[in-house]
């Protein structure tokens, strides 16, 4: 298992998610409609399900939203929502991968070219970026859990790979088929964590400097705001004397 490394991703979104509360709860709603219609409606007996309840509390998403989601999928008059995963360049040669829920495949993917094109990017042909990143499972946790060596002991402890802490959380790392053994392991030790799914994580990052930074922001930021898009990748690291300038 790794040391403490540097948490290299950008937390300032997390200020314009919360700006946006109504349109992160509509994709938290598609996505617990999507999982329980794909599987089981009782997260007890579906991990995926699980997980994106448990994502859903930790932004304070009202119970009745997910209640409604979940009958949503139960009554069989939910839409039927497609994944599909886009891949592509941002400014200054950042790889970005992009997963989106969809019921309209011709809408997605105009919204996800314009976002691209109009913020100087480009889309790429599937696997064009993959190839640089490692499909595992990730699990977090607000940095209220515990300090980073708590939660290093706690990881290693319930059998994850990797652990990344910051400022405002911590990131555990896990093999995909691990994912929800070492998320409920760690609920013994940490509590529920605020959030466990599969993840995207680069193999390597690329240095994004201070010509190149507000464009690929507002790319990420565009794309993230589309409905259909849930999660936006990218292996850029932005050093820390051009993020105290933003």
């Amino acid at each position: 298992m790794a040391g403490h490394s540097k948490f290299k991703n950008i937390m300032h979104r997390k200020g314009a998610q919360d700006a946006k509360r109504s349109k992160v709860f509509s994709k938290l709603a598609r996505e617990i409609t999507t999982a329980a219609k794909g599987g089981n409606a009782d997260p007890a007996f579906n991990p995926r399900l699980r997980a994106v309840i448990a994502a859903a509390k930790a932004v304070s998403m009202p119970k009745d939203n997910i209640d409604r989601a979940l009958k949503k999928a139960e009554g069989g008059d939910a839409e039927n929502y497609e994944e599909i995963r886009y891949e592509g360049f941002g400014p200054g040669g950042v790889s970005v991968i992009v997963e989106a829920l969809t019921d309209n495949r011709n809408r997605t993917a105009t919204d996800v070219r314009t976002a691209f094109s109009k913020n100087g990017g480009n889309v790429g042909s599937s696997g064009s970026v993959s190839h640089g990143f490692e499909r595992l499972g990730l699990i977090t946790y607000p940095a209220s859990a515990g300090d980073a060596d708590k939660v290093f002991e706690a990881a290693l402890e319930a059998g994850a790979d990797d652990v990344e802490s910051g400022e405002d959380e911590h990131e555990i790392w896990t093999a995909p088929d691990a994912l929800h053994e070492v998320a409920k392991a760690l609920e013994a030790t940490l509590g529920e964590s605020s959030g466990a799914k599969l993840a995207w994580r680069p193999k390597e990052w690329t240095e994004v400097g201070p010509d190149t930074v507000q464009q690929l922001l507002k790319m990420i930021d565009t794309l993230e705001d589309l409905d259909d898009v849930q999660n936006v990748y990218g292996n850029y690291d932005v050093p820390d004397e051009v993020l105290a300038n933003l």
